[in-house]
């Protein structure tokens, strides 16, 4: 299996596991992603793991015009585009069964699943945004929303995070242009997805460590 789609299937298995120990109250709890709740921010997660299976039934774009890395350009945070995404969210959490969520998500996720492992390796799809990229950088950003927004989850449940280690690996790898941080910083994978998505601030030594290693890393929206 494609290392990119194992790490899709690893993370999106493993919030399965934790969405079925949630009860009700659970569901209200508020998050780090504001003004979502516990259930939107789920919500959001189904729908994102599941957008492959529309986009692979579409016709083909004829060729990439925009990798992972360009896909979390700024263009993408803007303040309508971050609107309608928070809008998403509650109309998706009005349709969604509360008792059913982690079904819902697995249905979710193994549909596309299916779907990538029926699709040529050099499948090119369009995004929501209209996106040409490549089926493999794609997935890419899906495991970046499951596995971040998983860390939103854990954090909002007062769990640990959950991260799987090949979803860590995508995420660190993409997020930091494939640039180990600083050795300095000591930083483990989960640390170094907090710092550069904004979730944990950066201290003035850390920030001094970056400045004097030249160290870059993609500019990223909540």
């Amino acid at each position: 299996m494609d290392p990119v789609r194992a790490a899709f299937s690893a993370e999106c298995a493993r919030l399965t596991e934790v969405l079925t120990d949630l009860v009700d109250a659970d569901l209200d709890r508020p998050t780090d992603c504001p003004p979502w709740t516990v259930v939107e921010l789920i919500a959001h997660v189904r729908t994102g793991v599941g957008r492959l299976t529309d986009m692979l039934a579409a016709p083909a774009p004829a060729r990439a015009e925009v990798d992972a890395a360009g896909y979390f350009g700024r263009a993408k945070f803007t303040e309508q585009v971050d609107a309608d995404r928070v809008a998403g969210g509650w109309r998706d959490a009005l349709r969604v069964d509360r008792a059913a969520l982690a079904a819902e998500v697995d249905r979710a996720w193994r549909a596309t699943d299916a779907a990538v492992a029926a699709a040529p390796p050099d499948r090119v799809v369009r995004t929501r945004h209209g996106d040409a990229m490549r089926l493999t950088e794609f997935l890419r950003t899906r495991v970046v929303e499951v596995g971040v927004h998983g860390l939103d989850l854990a954090a909002a449940l007062d769990r640990p995070p959950w991260l799987t280690t090949p979803a860590a690996e995508v995420i660190a790898d993409l997020l930091t242009g494939g640039h180990p941080a600083p050795a300095a910083l000591g930083w483990d994978r989960v640390t170094v997805i907090r710092k550069t998505t904004g979730r944990a601030a950066l201290t003035a030594p850390e920030r001094a460590a970056i400045d004097a290693a030249g160290f870059r890393w993609l500019a990223f929206g909540r």
